[in-house]
Formats: structure tokens, C-alpha cells, sequence
């Protein structure tokens, strides 16, 4: 038994989902500012991170070593921003997510029409 779908249940749901898309745009709005504040905190400390070690030992450090040091003393920045990047990530999929729904009800709202102007 299959539903009969009418044009306006194809507007509504259309409609509906402009919605998502505005509240889609919004998360990801606020996910980027997130990430990309917690990236320039997260990069700044790593080069206080760096200049904090030079000199401070007897031994010469590596290039290497001075970042490992200054990713070690940043680590939870570091954790933060690979939080923040995956809410972006999950912000972006789900904008992606709602396009293809927005796809699909304009490709069934022509079916039906086209259905109709048939009958």
C-alpha cells in the first residue's frame, strides 16, 4: 500500500527543511568560531610552548624535540581543537545531509506533478 503524496505535503516538507538548512548554518556558524578560536589559542601555545624550552637545557634540543615539548605542554588545547574539528565536520555532513533531502523532495514534488498533469 503506498502513500499518495500531494504537492502541498512536498511544500511543507520543503518548507521544513529550509528550516534545517537555516539551524544547519548556524551550528556550523558556531562550530567553525569554535574551532578556529581554540586553533589560535591552540597555535600560540605552541610557540610559547617552543620559545619556553629554548635554552632551557644543557643539551641542544631538535627542532623536533621543541615541538614535541610545546605539543606535550598544549595538550589540552590540542584536545580541544580536535573536538572542535570534528563538531565542524559533523556540522558540514549534516548541511550535506539536509541539501540531499532538499534534492529528493524537489525531484518526488516533479513526479507528482507530472503525475497529475498525466491523470
Amino acid at each position: 500500500m503506498s502513500q499518495i503524496i500531494t504537492p502541498q505535503m512536498i511544500e511543507q516538507k520543503l518548507r521544513d527543511l529550509s528550516k534545517e538548512v537555516d539551524l544547519s548554518h548556524n551550528d556550523l556558524s558556531e562550530a567553525e568560531k569554535v574551532y578556529f578560536t581554540t586553533k589560535a589559542k591552540y597555535e600560540l601555545a605552541l610557540a610559547h610552548g617552543r620559545l619556553s624550552f629554548a635554552g632551557k637545557t644543557d643539551t641542544k634540543l631538535t627542532v623536533s624535540d621543541k615541538a614535541d615539548m610545546a605539543l606535550v605542554s598544549a595538550e589540552d588545547l590540542h584536545l580541544q581543537m580536535a573536538i572542535a574539528e570534528a563538531m565542524v565536520r559533523a556540522a558540514r555532513s549534516n548541511a550535506q545531509r539536509i541539501r540531499t533531502q532538499v534534492d529528493i523532495a524537489r525531484s518526488v514534488g516533479t513526479s507528482v506533478r507530472t503525475s497529475m498533469e498525466l491523470s
